[in-house]
């Protein structure tokens, strides 16, 4: 499963950042293209993090939007305004790479166009006890 290797990565980097120890809040943002399992995800946070012994009293994970800029036009809009078919939806969110395949700018028509926003997972916060 890549929650399991994402939150590796996540505490690697934490271990890297804090040394050790307690830390009093880690804020991660999730995107919305990551098609992850959410509670799959924390769990392995809480089984590494204790594996490591760090503490981490509070963790908060931000949702973030999908924004798509056209490269021909300029336009930046958000994945959840497209009009498109739930089966749709699902495709892209296995496989974000096929979402120029099923999108076009709303205010030009090009596929040209970028994710400027809600893709991956990222370390937002990290303050130390």
């Amino acid at each position: 499963m890549h929650e399991w290797a994402l939150a590796e990565a996540v505490v690697e980097y934490v271990r890297r950042v804090a040394g050790g120890g307690a830390i009093a809040k880690l804020t991660l943002g999730l995107g919305e293209l990551q098609a992850i399992d959410e509670e799959v995800f924390k769990f392995a946070l809480r089984e590494l993090f204790k594996e490591y012994g760090i503490e981490v009293r509070e963790l908060r994970i931000e949702h973030e939007e999908c924004l798509l800029k056209c490269r021909a036009c300029g336009h930046v809009w958000r994945l959840k305004d497209a009009n498109l078919e739930e089966d749709v939806r699902e495709a892209i969110h296995f496989v974000p790479e096929v979402i120029h395949s099923y999108l076009r700018c709303p205010k030009c028509g090009s596929r040209d166009f970028e994710v400027i926003g809600g893709r991956g997972v990222s370390v937002k916060e990290v303050v130390k006890a």
